[in-house]
């Protein structure tokens, strides 16, 4: 080329290409940008095909107590994906009209919103309870006027029914309408893809540049061969992974792990019931595989997980935790007893066998039966220790929940959080503890607040409810960075596994105070 090496071609094109990028993306496409991604729809058929114990819930749910035609779950953000700030002004509506955007579902009503997620605390104050330009009407939801800043968002979870004149199979994709004035495309919101970062131009200018970074290394690869290490990939893996340990936190890891699998198509992560025993179990099914596999001083197991409510007892130096999420858990009774808000005292003194009966609390004169899980249950240890200050429980009086003696108190146990709640919503005056997100799902027993808060991760957050525990994935030893272990583990911290974890009633241990130590920040 006249003399002019080409390599130096290469490094002009390598520079000028970024540059064109940036240049498009900053003062061409990127003045103001609305966008809305639907992160989530799904209908009572969808949920009632997958497996597990929650499977066909959204067909149970129900609006004033009557059940729902055929319910669905839309969860929506809302984004700032340009360059520049969006403030009231910028929106395109009049300005008596405190609504910024409107959000329709043809073939739907809308029963119920709330706005689940601000990437900033300061946003929640625009969705305060009265809020102008806050509701929905039928099949609109209205939201107000939001000053977003560059990349912030908030997210809206509806519930929505089908309309009776509705006929179709299928529902039409949500209809968003909304506009910013001297927005890019002229100013329409747009549906976005997963972390928008760049117009479509400048991803095939980017495209270019890497083409002419890879034709600017081949020389260099050529030249070392192939004995330089390659790193290992971020998320998905290859292999077997399997999983062990909380009953409580079964529910997301199946979830966790059906969305990693259909991503990640050469990983398998089967979730089997015999592994899933508690907490305990779980933690010596780890070691168990990790003698048997025979490893060495220094190596990591890379196909196993357990998963704990709660930290580990002394001993199995070899298992290193990795606190995952702020799980709650709930007491839970019988409809018969009569009892819906225990004090602390009163929970203390039930356990300990000093309250026998409901009536002695203010409930239905029916004696105190108590089910409980098995020894080596996270859930079980979470309430001796942070409910019932250390005490053990009592003495088991059955090995069948059946056989408690009618008129009798007593205490029997069952192995996992579906075969509680089936045994408490049958026994008179039962009462039992679960995960609290197993709880909401079933109309057949009632949850116990304990001195008049619910089970919920604020009153967790700040020391008013007491029954919670911190989730911890454990590994033996370190697994190697390239093993489906690691990967999964990475799969659970990212916005996807967080989405899921929040799914379920969960709280990622990435947004509290203290990711490491994940517990609440209250007294």
């Amino acid at each position: 080329m006249n003399g002019v090496p080409w390599e130096s071609v290469i490094a002009v094109l390598g520079l000028a290409v970024p540059v064109a990028a940036a240049l498009w993306e900053f003062f061409l496409a990127g003045r103001k940008r609305l966008g809305y991604r639907v992160q989530m729809d799904t209908s009572a058929r969808d949920s009632a095909t997958s497996s597990g114990p929650e499977a066909g819930v959204l067909q149970r749910m129900q609006w004033d107590g009557a059940e729902l035609r055929d319910p669905s779950v839309v969860l929506l953000r809302i984004e700032n994906v340009g360059w520049t700030p969006i403030v009231e002004d910028d929106y395109v509506a009049p300005a008596n009209d405190p609504v910024g955007i409107r959000v329709a579902f043809p073939g739907r009503r809308v029963v119920g919103m709330v706005v689940t997620e601000c990437s900033h605390t300061v946003l929640r104050d625009f969705f305060a309870p009265g809020t102008p330009g806050l509701g929905a009407t039928d099949g609109v939801i209205r939201l107000p006027k939001v000053k977003l800043n560059r990349r912030a968002h908030y997210k809206v979870l509806a519930v929505l029914d089908r309309v009776p004149d509705f006929t179709e199979a299928d529902f039409p994709d949500p209809e968003v309408m909304a506009g910013v004035v001297g927005g890019v495309r002229g100013g329409t919101i747009k549906k976005t893809e997963y972390y928008p970062f760049a117009s479509r131009p400048v991803r095939w200018l980017l495209a270019l540049l890497v083409l002419v970074s890879t034709a600017q290394s081949v020389t260099t690869f050529v030249r070392d061969g192939d004995d330089a290490p390659r790193a290992a990939p971020l998320d998905c893996a290859k292999g077997t992974l399997h999983l062990s340990g909380s009953t409580a936190f079964k529910p997301i890891l199946e979830l966790a792990a059906k969305q990693y699998t259909k991503t990640c198509t050469d990983a398998r992560i089967p979730v089997s019931d015999s592994l899933f025993e508690g907490s305990v179990p779980g933690l010596d099914a780890l070691s168990a595989r990790a003698e048997k596999a025979g490893l060495k001083d220094g190596q990591g197991l890379g196909d196993h997980l357990a998963f704990s409510d709660g930290l580990k007892s002394d001993g199995r130096p070899q298992l290193l935790p990795r606190p995952v999420a702020l799980s709650l858990f709930s007491l839970v009774v019988n409809k018969d007893t009569g009892v819906r808000d225990l004090s602390l005292k009163q929970v203390r003194d039930i356990y300990a066998g000093k309250i026998t009966t409901w009536k002695q609390v203010g409930g239905a004169n029916v004696p105190v039966r108590l089910v409980s899980r098995n020894p080596g249950s996270g859930t079980r240890t979470s309430l001796e220790q942070r409910v019932l200050d250390g005490r053990p429980l009592l003495a088991v009086t059955t090995s069948d929940c059946r056989n408690l003696v009618e008129g009798r108190t007593g205490r029997c146990e069952v192995a996992d959080t579906p075969l509680l709640l089936d045994a408490v919503a049958s026994t008179s005056g039962a009462l039992g503890h679960s995960e609290a997100g197993a709880v909401t799902a079933r109309g057949d027993v009632h949850q116990v607040r304990i001195d008049g808060y619910p089970a919920t991760l604020e009153g967790a957050e700040q020391g008013a409810y007491p029954y919670w525990e911190t989730e911890i994935a454990y590994t033996y030893g370190e697994p190697p960075a390239d093993s489906i272990a690691a990967g999964f583990l990475r799969y659970l911290s990212n916005e996807v596994g967080k989405d899921i974890i929040r799914s379920k009633g969960h709280r990622p241990c990435a947004e509290l105070d203290k990711p490491l130590l994940c517990r609440p920040s209250g007294p």
